[in-house]
């Protein structure tokens, strides 16, 4: 079986021909409306996206003629506009599809007609400085319209209980059982001649039931993962102050903030902006990105920002925009497969095969009809069907309670892969520290000065000339992402990236005036930090004349630009070797302690210098910055569990690798100096080289998004690694493509980054990773679990009714009875056993290897050992129970078969708590703590019970004695010895398998306990 699955390898990297093979090769099933509901439909999946070509094209094609149909439009004079009644009355001076048509259409002539983005501003009645007012918010969304797509409607309950009625096996048996009612009325007469074919429709009626009731519940947790996975925060100017609001709260009018990697949640105008570069693929199909700016203000909804920063004025939202008519087109549900469930769609297939030419023969009609309805019925027990859909019920469960504990699973197979982890490759700041930085210390005129405990203080006086001051000043307030604003209490609030923040706020404290540098100087050019440059630039012109140039960042790189260094009274003097090497002295030991370090430096350049180019070299340097970023509480614990659990944590950050050193050093992830290595060292390494050092590497300081990539593929390549990678800038978007998990922060993370991951860590933070691995740990011993208990039941099932019907020509189980049986293996069994949450042993083992058979040795041990003891037992009750239970009367058939059912289910309920633990003895851990499956465990033995004392007539069951009753329990009840037995005996090999950190795995067997 395990060589027929290895044939088909679907993962997250698999291509649509190899899903379609694998498809195509477990059609034979018996309901494949609900086997396959949560799948992604590839025909469908194939049309959309040509579709979403056209779409592109036309959307392409009309842009190109209103550009051309724009040069002959200038004799037609100004174009009339006239206001609906609605508009006026709202006191606005533009009609909602007038003002949306003219980003939709790039119409720069009729935008300068209303007065460019101003004048679109005054129609709206909006202040750009101010933004929109609260008070008008449901005026403008009645005028306007909500920021919202027209989305399919949700399924109903009734559609779930229509899928669950395809069940090819159902159907037979419905029409089976209305056969049975009709020749059975008119042999043996109203109402004694109905009761066969009624039971049998009332036990559908209830398996359909439970199964339809399962699938809701799982559609109305995936439709709250989605509704999750399409919340995106905006930074707006609303009242005055900048706020942050849900994409779907935005109106027309709203002053929206853009910056590296955001998603344009709307259409709209550019008011001001710097080098503003726009990916229109999504929307246009084109490749190349589009420079915004005065010639070309318009900004489309659902594009990306590549790079640069701007504002932009609201003129259209949601089904008014090009991109709310593409969703509504192309909406689509589904997701692909997860290994899992392409392994157990695959058993359930082989299964199917194997038991689909069952037959059964007789010369009477209505015994006939029994035995057919009777086969049947053994084909719905006998063929695992549950086994793909409990995947799913699993991973539902997981991503609901990963939700709860702030992680987003945006791709279902990523919860389970995450449980196969052996690498992690993490980000440093936010993710191993709390990502709230504060300026500890500075190098300024050749004097250290320490700032930490002073950050409360409303003024700190820096002992500097006021010279020097005056220009550190500028470098902080100038050379910024980040803003100050008022507060609705008048309070000033940072807002902009941690870094930024930490200057910011450093500025202020030393009697800085925000606002007063931002109107002293005007920007002429911006070059916004990314990843790759790890600088930002900024070009600036002095009030009288006279323009200067600011840049900040990494510390080795800026000082490499510069020339000079500002002195004791503000002047710069030249940046001699001697100073050069006392400069990175200082760089060093702010890093050995932990401490980011940044540069800052200006030029000062001609009154003409071209405002295109901000210099490379020549710059003052002003100061040394050391920012401290603590590390997370419970970090250092976290990697522990990682390291115990066979997982190798690698940091990965663009900071000085002393820096990185130090926090790897405190977070428990470095343990020998030399195993950190920088980035331009690394991508210089031949293949060879990389071959001897990746399995070494523990930190990558300096690194570029292309070296966070060249490790990934390496690790997974070369070493066969499942790769979990974090990432939260629009340049690691590749890197979290190529990984087995890519991992986007929720906080820090772009809506690029975010989008290109599988998993959102919504509060940054590696715990959560750690928890992300557990619970996908958990999933797959849970489906262990299952599948144990589930093909037990199968076997048993079906041996003791096949070899009784040879035997003896009756059958022990009747058809209602098994039916019930299906419902307690395959609903009530998910629920019970796949549901159950984590603990903390599942990170005590190595991660299952790829290419590791899912049924192991230990499971085949307790399914072949529980089969032989309950085959033996009903064996002997179905062909001697009569005389060892002393059975007399004329009722002393039915007694018989009421016993062996009642001890057959109670077989399987007390496998079943068996089945909580493969390699344990103790199985009772945890288990009070799992109402789910204490529910499923009540619930079984109630309606047992009731079936056998109460539904007789139905069930074909007669009520038992007291006796009876006990001796079923305690037949049930030696399973669980049976089990303790099992357990004792080895199975797999005695050589441990040993990860590449030397850490062993758990041994099985009897000292497992």
């Amino acid at each position: 079986m395990e060589k027929f699955l290895t044939d088909f390898q679907v993962n997250k990297h698999a291509s649509d021909e190899a899903r379609r093979r694998w498809r195509s090769a477990v059609t034979i099933v018996r309901n494949p409306c609900r086997r396959f509901r949560m799948v992604a439909d590839l025909d469908k999946r194939t049309e959309v996206e040509n579709k979403r070509r056209r779409i592109q094209e036309k959307i392409r094609v009309v842009l190109y003629v209103q550009k051309a149909a724009l040069h002959f439009m200038d004799a037609a004079g100004p174009l009339e506009y006239k206001l609906s009644e609605e508009v006026r009355n709202a006191n606005f001076g533009i009609d909602p599809e007038d003002l949306a048509s003219i980003v939709r259409g790039h119409d720069i002539k009729r935008l300068n007609l209303h007065g460019g983005a101003e004048g679109i501003a005054r129609k709206v009645s909006v202040s750009l400085n101010e933004g929109v007012r609260s008070c008008n918010l449901a005026t403008r969304q009645t005028t306007y319209g909500l920021n919202h797509f027209t989305e399919k409607a949700p399924r109903s309950f009734l559609m779930f209980v229509w899928e669950a009625l395809q069940d090819l096996t159902l159907i037979i048996l419905i029409i089976c059982a209305v056969v049975s009612i009709s020749v059975g009325i008119a042999t043996e007469g109203w109402p004694k001649g109905m009761y066969d074919g009624l039971g049998i429709i009332l036990s559908i009626f209830l398996v359909v039931l439970v199964a339809a009731i399962s699938d809701y519940k799982q559609s109305l947790q995936f439709r709250d993962l989605d509704k999750e996975k399409k919340k995106i925060i905006v930074q707006v100017t609303r009242d005055g102050s900048r706020q942050k609001i849900p994409i779907y709260n935005l109106v027309v009018g709203d002053v929206v903030h853009l910056a590296i990697g955001d998603q344009v949640p709307a259409d709209g105008v550019l008011i001001s902006g710097y080098s503003l570069l726009v990916d229109e693929s999504s929307l246009t199909g084109e490749v190349d990105p589009v420079s915004i700016n005065e010639e070309h203000p318009f900004l489309s909804s659902g594009t990306k920002v590549r790079d640069g920063s701007g504002k932009m004025l609201v003129t259209g939202v949601g089904m008014r925009t090009e991109w709310g008519k593409l969703m509504e087109t192309l909406s689509e549900d589904g997701d692909d497969e997860t290994p899992l469930q392409v392994k157990l769609n695959g058993v359930a297939t082989i299964i199917a095969l194997k038991n689909e030419f069952t037959h059964w023969s007789s010369s009477d009609a209505l015994t006939l009809l029994d035995y057919f309805a009777t086969a049947v019925t053994i084909i719905v027990v006998a063929v695992p069907e549950g086994l793909p859909l409990a995947v799913t019920l699993s991973l539902a469960f997981a991503m609901k309670k990963l939700m709860n504990d702030r992680a987003l699973v945006r791709h279902l197979s990523a919860c389970e892969t995450m449980g196969s982890a052996s690498c992690i490759c993490t980000d440093k700041t936010g993710t191993l520290t709390t990502n709230h930085m504060v300026v500890e210390r500075i190098w300024i005129c050749n004097k250290v000065q320490d700032i930490s405990g002073n950050e409360s203080k409303s003024n700190y006086e820096l002992e500097i000339s006021e010279r020097a001051l005056s220009i550190l000043l500028q470098a902080i307030f100038q050379n910024t992402s980040g803003e100050v604003v008022k507060e609705k209490e008048g309070k000033n609030s940072v807002v902009g990236t941690p870094t930024e923040s930490a200057l910011l706020e450093f500025g202020l404290l030393l009697g800085g005036d925000h606002d007063a540098q931002q109107g002293q100087f005007k920007i002429l050019k911006v070059e916004p930090f990314s990843s790759d440059r790890k600088k930002m630039s900024v070009l600036v012109a002095f009030p009288e004349s006279g323009v200067r140039a600011f840049c900040k960042g990494a510390s080795e790189i800026v000082l490499k630009m510069c020339d000079n260094v500002v002195g004791h009274n503000g002047e710069p003097i030249v940046l001699t070797e001697e100073l050069v090497k006392k400069t990175m002295h200082i760089i060093n030991g702010f890093a050995h302690a932990a401490l980011r370090t940044l540069c800052l430096a200006y030029k000062d350049l001609d009154a003409n210098a071209s405002a295109d180019d901000i210099p490379d070299s020549g710059y003052t340097l002003i100061a040394v910055v050391g920012i401290k970023d603590p590390v997370r509480p419970g970090v250092k614990e976290a990697v522990r569990t990682c390291l115990a659990a066979g997982i190798t944590v690698r940091m990965v950050t663009g900071d000085n690798i002393n820096t990185a050193k130090a926090i790897a050093k405190e977070c428990g992830i470095l343990t020998h100096n030399d195993n950190a290595i920088e980035g331009p060292e690394f991508r210089k390494k031949s293949l060879d080289e990389m071959r001897e050092i990746i399995p070494k590497i523990q930190v990558v300081a300096r690194s570029s998004p292309s070296d966070k990539l060249t490790l990934v593929t390496h690790l997974r390549n070369m070493f066969g690694e499942v790769v979990a990678v974090t990432g939260d800038g629009t340049n690691d978007a590749p890197a979290l493509h190529q990984s087995d998990i890519g991992l986007a922060m929720g906080i820090a993370g772009t809506e690029v980054a975010k989008e290109s991951a599988d998993v959102v860590i919504m509060d940054d933070n590696f715990s959560t990773i750690v928890n992300v691995a557990k619970w996908g740990r958990a999933v797959y011993i849970n489906i262990q679990k299952f599948v144990q208990f589930q093909l037990t039941v199968n076997v048993v099932a079906l041996v003791i009714n096949f070899a009784s019907a040879c035997i003896s020509g009756s059958v022990p189980l009747t058809a209602v009875q098994l039916l019930w049986v299906n419902m307690i293996m395959d609903t009530l069994g998910a629920l019970a056993l796949a549901t159950e949450p984590p603990n903390d042993e599942l990170m005590k083992r190595p991660p299952v290897a790829k290419g590791a058979s899912f049924i192991t040795k230990a499971m085949w041990r307790n399914i072949i050992g529980q089969s032989i003891y309950q085959l033996i037992v009903l064996g002997i009750l179905n062909f001697d129970g009569k005389r060892l239970l002393r059975l007399t009367g004329s009722d002393a058939t039915k007694v018989l078969d009421t016993m062996i059912f009642n001890s057959f289910v109670f077989c399987q309920v007390f496998n079943e708590i068996n089945s909580r633990d493969i390699e344990r003895i103790n199985i009772f851990k945890g288990m009070f703590d799992s109402w789910i499956f204490l529910g499923v465990m009540v619930t079984t033995v109630a309606f047992q019970a009731i079936i056998v004392e109460f539904l007789g007539t139905f069930a074909n069951t007669v009520p038992l004695s007291w006796q009876l009753w006990l001796l079923s329990i305690a037949i049930g009840s030696v399973s669980m010895v049976m089990g303790v037995i099992l357990k004792c005996i080895p199975v797999e090999s005695t050589l441990k398998p040993r990860h590449h950190d030397g850490y062993e795995a758990l041994a099985s067997g009897p000292h497992a306990a």
